[in-house]
């Protein structure tokens, strides 16, 4: 008897490391460029890391090869297939269009590479996208502020937030505020990474200076007894990846996991897979540690659910599909 895997909502993956090693060498090859190794082996050999540093470089020498609009495209359709066969009926995966863009690829050709994929995965997948692209810290804030000028043009086309992303240790912020008041005046909302490789003082920042309405991460609140409260009782939710904070050195180890103290304080997590392919895990594996953790399978759910920023038909019939699930059943279900 085939048993199908419960719903599930990813809020928190990054497209340009869903793509999978054969597709990745495949890419290379029509855009005439080079990957560091030439074989599928080859390439899984090196998803191998030992600090963020080092992940970042792997990011930068593998997602190099994305150039046409045909590529962004093919990405989101794949990894909607992937989705799909975990039981995801929605997803908010993030972009970083400022890399592309540096390379010589044109903004349009980024934003609707990716949108034109979201409708061609909704027509052979079932699963619904929107996008929220990422800000890159490194790069500097005018980049930023175009970023989310593109992305407010998008809106129509299933762009539904800002996301700031990059080396968070290095770059607080407090300089991306103009990109995050255009974004808000356009009619997106805000979710940054915060609370990862910084701690507390990069989660206020957000919350300030950024009005962030959901964090990516937010795991380092734990250290701030007051901040943890203050998440919990403002509502905002924490887009959690267990098996990246391990894979990055956030955690020693998943035993050690905030997941079970932030879930303790009242604070709502949705679990996320966040680089899949470069970390290793996926969204199933992900929500499998976080049952382990203490969280549960219609939780995790609705926490997403309440933090999504999807239309009000979408959040209907998204709630719908939850409520029609026989949750207790789930825990024994992959």
């Amino acid at each position: 008897m085939t048993v199908r895997p419960y719903p599930k909502i990813e809020l928190h993956v990054h497209l340009e490391a869903t793509i999978r090693p054969a597709r990745l060498l495949e890419i290379a090859r029509r855009n005439d460029l080079r990957l560091p190794v030439r074989t599928a082996e080859g390439l899984e050999r090196t998803f191998r890391f030992r600090s963020f540093r080092q992940f970042v470089r792997l990011w930068i020498a593998t997602t190099s090869v994305l150039r046409r609009r045909r590529d962004f495209h093919q990405v989101v359709v794949d990894y909607a297939g992937e989705l799909a066969d975990q039981g995801c009926l929605y997803a908010e995966p993030l972009f970083s269009p400022s890399e592309p863009v540096s390379r010589g690829v044109t903004w349009q050709e980024v934003f609707e590479g990716y949108c034109d994929g979201a409708a061609e995965a909704r027509e052979r997948h079932g699963v619904e996208l929107r996008f929220t692209p990422d800000v890159t810290r490194d790069f500097p804030s005018e980049i930023g502020e175009q970023v989310a000028a593109w992305a407010v043009r998008y809106r129509d086309r299933g762009v539904v937030g800002l996301s700031l992303g990059g080396s968070e240790h290095r770059f607080p912020p407090g300089p991306f505020r103009r990109a995050f008041a255009i974004a808000r005046e356009g009619g997106l909302r805000a979710a940054p990474h915060a609370g990862e490789m910084a701690g507390p003082a990069s989660i206020r920042g957000a919350l300030d200076d950024l009005g962030a309405q959901r964090l990516r991460h937010g795991v380092r609140a734990v250290e701030d007894a007051a901040l943890l409260e203050e998440l919990a009782e403002r509502g905002v939710v924490c887009d959690v990846t267990p098996v990246s904070n391990l894979r990055t050195g956030v955690v020693r180890s998943l035993d050690e996991h905030p997941l079970p103290a932030l879930l303790q304080a009242g604070v709502r997590c949705s679990i996320g897979s966040d680089d899949p392919v470069l970390m290793r895990t996926s969204l199933t594996a992900d929500s499998d540690v976080a049952v382990r953790l203490g969280h549960t399978p219609r939780a995790m759910y609705e926490h997403a659910l309440a933090g999504a920023f999807c239309d009000g038909r979408t959040r209907a019939r998204l709630a719908a599909a939850g409520a029609a699930f026989d949750w207790d059943a789930a825990l024994s279900v992959p």
